[in-house]
């Protein structure tokens, strides 16, 4: 099936280089895939992965090990974010 991943600031470097200047990677993954199985490619550390929503849902930590995508999902992934 189909999913599209987005990655935003600096997780961005953990893209394929076609893919930093857009933020989105389209990714075929196996029917039943979870979030963190759909990551574990990237390598993502755990601490920057603060906010993760799918189709604008907010996913708690808790909840990433057993959440099923399905087709045409749109897995979004921000890090934690300092300001001032």
């Amino acid at each position: 099936m189909k999913i599209t991943l987005k990655l935003f600031a600096t997780l961005t470097d953990y893209l394929p280089v076609e893919s930093r200047y857009t933020n989105i990677v389209e990714l075929e993954v196996v029917d039943g895939a979870t979030i963190v199985q759909v990551l574990e490619p990237y390598q993502l550390p755990q601490k920057l992965v603060h906010l993760v929503l799918v189709n604008g849902k907010y996913i708690a930590p808790v909840d990433r090990v057993t959440h099923v995508l399905v087709e045409s999902d749109v897995l979004a992934i921000w890090p934690p974010i300092a300001g001032g």
